[in-house]
Order: C-alpha cells, then structure tokens, then sequence
C-alpha cells in the first residue's frame, strides 16, 4: 500500500496539473470507489460537476481535492485513498482501460482519471473542519488521524512522549496513525535501521532521545523518498504521469532478505509481523530483552 511519500508525489504531480481546474463532466464506472459515499455513485457524479479545484492536499497516506462551489465560500473536500492498487492519471483524453473506476473531464480539456486495479480505494465527498491541532483545515473523516512529520500541527517532543507511555513495540507505535500518520510498513522498517532499533524494543523503555531519534530517522527517510518520487516494486504504483518512483534503489533492510547489511555486512533477516514482515539487520539491530513480567505475559498469550 502506498505510504507518505508515494502518496505525496501523486499529490504533487495533481496539484501541479488540476489546481484551479473546474469539473465540466463526471462518471463513477464501479459502485465500489464510491462505496464510502452513502448517497450514491449518480449523487457523487452530479455533486462534483461545476466545482473548482482549489488545492490537492494530503495527511498522511490520505489526499482530497478541496472543491469551491461558484459563489459560495465554504469548501469540501474529495477524499481519495488509492488503497493496494490505485492510481491518478491526468491525460489529454478519456482513458479506454478496464480499470477505469471514476474519470473528470476538466475545464482546460484534459482528464482526471482513477483507475484501480482490486478496487480497495475510493473516493468520497466529506465537509472540512479545523483538526485537532487548530493548525489547518481538514476532511472530518480525518479529524482522527494525527498530523504527519511535514505537517505545522506536527510535534516530535509531544509524539515522544506520547509513544513512551505505550506499552506497545516500537514499530507498532510508528504504524499507529492516531500517533503519527504516514509510516506504513516499508519506511517504519528504513527507520528503525537507521535508529538503529529492533522492531520489537518495547516504547514504555525507550529514552527520550531515542524515541526522537526514531521519529528524526522516520521523517529523513520519508523525505529522501520523495525526493526519488517514492518506491515502486511494481506498476500498480506510478506518478500522474505514469511513471516509478525510484527509492526502492535506496533502500537499507526492506525487501532485502539475505542481502548484507549496508552498515556491518550481516545478512538482513526478515522476521513475521502480524500478517506482513519486519526486515532487520539482527547485529545492529539487537533484539530486546525481556523482563520477567513480560517473558511470563508472553507465555499467557501462548496459551491455548
């Protein structure tokens, strides 16, 4: 799945080619990418035509479009979540593809197309409030999801602080987005080498230093990544233009299974995470030690 920076070169390659843009024509082409839209796929195509493009922002691995209706002030927003597979492409004519799950013709004759291959994202139209932080405008369904490091809402000390009084592991903590948002499994693993931390160190034994460290190597890694246009394994995740992005070159651990370590020459190692993997390098990153209580909570979970 797409993360911060992925997600922020498409937001990128949009705002420079549909900003001040007006929707002339719209066509919801699958239910389903308007699924979280309750009144509908006919509603959404009808409410959209007529809006102007304001800006495309992002938090985390969320986008909107902030929609201006003629004479009226107050915006809203059009939520986009590409999910596994989707993409945004602005061409010079309608695109003939089976993947085709919402297009726009725009006001200077080009088109706004989201093709989706397995159909997990979507779009939706939602009001915009002032988030938590009183620091900017935001769709409500996202009020929840805290400000990533390249928002002025973000607070390193705060998150800090936040994330040592879990009592949780370190690369759960970083894929929490009510903590921080934008760190999915790829960049939490790239930052937890540069720590250097092992995915499984407990936060509530973290220093502040280190959990600022962590949060320092999470925010410099996301923003080498956009600066290479993200990463890319394959072609479900491309710019607007249709082209990679190239961290994947770039990358320490991640995908590098019996690879050496780039720092001591051990072989990276890749370890089950929930349904996913951790990628480590076990010299550098040592694994946790584990107190009594903990040793004898692990064995409670064990039990059947």
């Amino acid at each position: 799945m797409p993360e911060l920076p992925e997600v922020e070169t498409v937001r990128k390659g949009l705002a420079e080619h549909v900003t001040g843009r007006t929707i002339i024509t719209a066509s919801v082409h699958h239910p389903r990418v308007v699924r979280r839209h309750l009144a509908g796929a006919s509603h959404f195509s009808q409410h959209v035509v007529g809006k102007r493009i304001q800006s495309v922002e992002r938090r985390g691995k969320y986008l909107w479009f902030s929609l201006e209706s003629q004479g009226h002030a107050q915006l809203e927003g059009l939520i986009a979540h590409l999910g596994m597979s989707g993409q945004f492409r602005v061409q010079d004519e309608r695109a003939d593809h089976p993947h085709v799950r919402f297009d726009a013709e725009l006001d200077d004759g080009r088109w706004l197309v989201f093709l989706d291959q397995r159909t997990f994202g979507g779009v939706a139209l939602d009001e915009l409030v002032t988030d938590t932080t009183k620091t900017r405008t935001v769709p409500h369904a996202l009020r929840h999801i805290a400000p990533d490091p390249f928002e002025p809402g973000y607070d390193p000390p705060s998150v800090s602080r936040r994330m040592r009084r879990k009592k949780t592991e370190v690369k759960r903590a970083l894929l929490d987005q009510t903590l921080v948002s934008g760190i999915g499994n790829i960049y939490a693993d790239e930052a937890l080498w540069r720590a250097p931390l092992h995915p499984q160190r407990l936060t509530q034994r973290l220093t502040a230093s280190t959990a600022m460290g962590v949060l320092e190597a999470a925010t410099n890694v996301m923003a080498e990544a956009i600066v290479e246009g993200g990463t890319s394994f394959d072609a479900l995740y491309v710019n607007v233009n249709g082209e990679s992005g190239y961290f994947g070159r770039s990358l320490a651990v991640y995908g590098r299974e019996d690879e050496p370590c780039l720092r001591c020459g051990a072989p990276i190692r890749r370890l089950a995470f929930t349904n996913r993997s951790s990628y480590v390098c076990l010299r550098c990153q040592r694994p946790p030690r584990l107190g009594t209580s903990e040793r004898l909570s692990q064995k409670g979970d064990a039990a059947p």
